[in-house]
C-alpha cells in the first residue's frame, strides 16, 4: 500500500491519480476535509480508504495496521499569511516529525514536500545552511524539518527525500482560494471579464517584473515518482524549472491563451512587505546530480497545458 497525506489536496491528488495511470489503487488517503471543497480532486481517483489525519496520527502511534511500501507526505498549511505560529508548527513541523520517526523505526520509505520558502529574500537557492532564511512562519516550519531530517539522515536506513517546490501551478488547486497560483487567479479575472491584476514595483522590480520559478504540477508528480522508483537517492533537493519568469510573462501566458485581456497594476499589499519574495530560481544542479534527467515544462506551455484541461472540464 502507498500512502499519500494530504491526498485531497493539491498536489497529493495530482499525484494519486498519476499513481493510478500507472495501475496502483491500493492507496490510503489521509487528509483534513474540514474544507470539503477539497473532495471534488478524489471524484475521479481510485483508493483503497481515506482516513483523517487526527485518525491517522493517532494510529501511527498505537498501530497502522497496513504495511505501508511509501509514504508520500504531502499534507501541510501551505497558507504563507498565515502567522499563527503555534498551529504551523503543529500541522506542519510535529506532525511531520512523528511521520518520519514511524517512517525510520519501521523501514518506510518517506518522499516528502518542503518549500523554496525556506530561503526568504536570498538570491541563490541552494541547499545548503547559509542560503536559508524564511520570511514568514511557514518558511520556518518547513526549513525545521528539513533540519531535523538532516539530522537524521546520517543514521536513517531507508529512503527520506524532501523536496522544495518552488512555485507549483497546475488543475486541482481551485479550493486553495487566495493561496492558489497566480495563473488560476489570472484565469478567473479575465475569464469573468476583469482585468488581469499584479503587483505594482517592489523591491526593486518593476510593475509587474517580481519573477518566481513557476513549475508545472506534472513535473512536481515526476519527481516524486522517480525517487520513489530510485529508493538508492536521498536528501533534500529543490524541484523547479531551474529559471525565473516573470508574472507579467505569466499574465500574458494566460491572456494570450484566452485572445483577450490587458494587465493592470495594483498598490503592493502593506502587509507583505517583509514576508514576500519578489525572485526566486531554484539551483537544480544536486537532482541533476543523483540522475534526474528529464526536461521540466517551460511555465509557457504549462499555463496552455492547465487551461486546455480546465477548459475541457467545464
Amino acid at each position: 500500500m502507498i500512502i499519500v497525506t494530504g491526498g485531497a489536496g493539491f498536489i497529493g491528488s495530482n499525484l494519486v491519480r498519476a499513481l493510478n495511470s500507472r495501475g496502483e489503487q491500493d492507496i490510503l488517503v489521509v487528509d483534513d476535509l474540514t474544507n470539503g471543497h477539497k473532495f471534488a480532486n478524489l471524484v475521479d481517483c481510485q483508493i483503497a480508504d481515506y482516513w483523517d489525519m487526527d485518525v491517522f496520527q493517532q494510529r501511527m502511534k498505537t498501530g497502522l495496521s497496513i504495511e505501508p511500501d511509501c509514504i508520500f507526505h504531502q499534507g501541510a498549511c501551505s497558507d504563507t499569511t498565515e502567522w499563527n505560529g503555534r498551529y504551523m508548527m503543529e500541522t506542519n513541523y510535529q506532525y511531520s516529525v512523528e511521520l518520519l520517526d514511524y517512517c525510520l523505526a519501521n523501514d518506510v520509505p518517506l518522499i516528502y514536500a518542503s518549500s523554496a520558502a525556506v530561503y526568504g529574500a536570498n538570491k541563490k537557492f541552494k541547499e545548503q545552511r547559509q542560503f536559508e532564511q524564511p520570511l514568514n512562519v511557514y518558511g520556518y516550519s518547513k526549513l525545521l524539518f528539513d533540519q531535523y531530517v538532516r539530522r537524521r539522515l546520517a543514521s536513517a536506513k531507508t529512503q527520506v527525500v524532501g523536496l522544495r517546490y518552488f512555485n507549483v501551478f497546475g488543475p486541482g488547486e481551485a479550493h486553495k482560494g487566495a493561496m492558489a497560483s497566480i495563473v488560476w487567479h489570472l484565469n478567473r479575472q479575465i475569464t469573468q471579464g476583469a482585468k488581469a491584476r499584479l503587483f505594482e514595483g517592489s523591491s526593486g522590480c518593476a510593475a509587474g517584473e517580481q519573477s518566481r520559478d513557476f513549475i508545472y504540477v506534472d513535473d512536481i508528480v515526476a519527481v516524486n515518482l522517480w525517487f520513489m522508483e530510485h529508493p538508492a537517492h536521498a536528501g533534500i533537493f529543490n524541484i523547479g524549472t531551474g529559471k525565473a519568469s516573470t508574472f507579467n510573462e505569466m499574465a500574458n501566458a494566460v491572456i494570450g491563451w484566452h485572445g483577450k485581456g490587458e494587465i493592470t497594476y495594483i498598490p503592493f499589499p502593506e502587509e507583505l512587505k517583509d514576508s514576500y519574495q519578489s525572485f526566486t530560481e531554484a539551483d537544480i544542479s544536486k537532482l541533476r546530480d543523483v540522475g534526474y534527467g528529464a526536461a521540466f515544462v517551460d511555465p509557457s506551455s504549462g499555463v496552455r497545458a492547465y487551461l486546455d484541461r480546465l477548459d475541457e472540464i467545464k
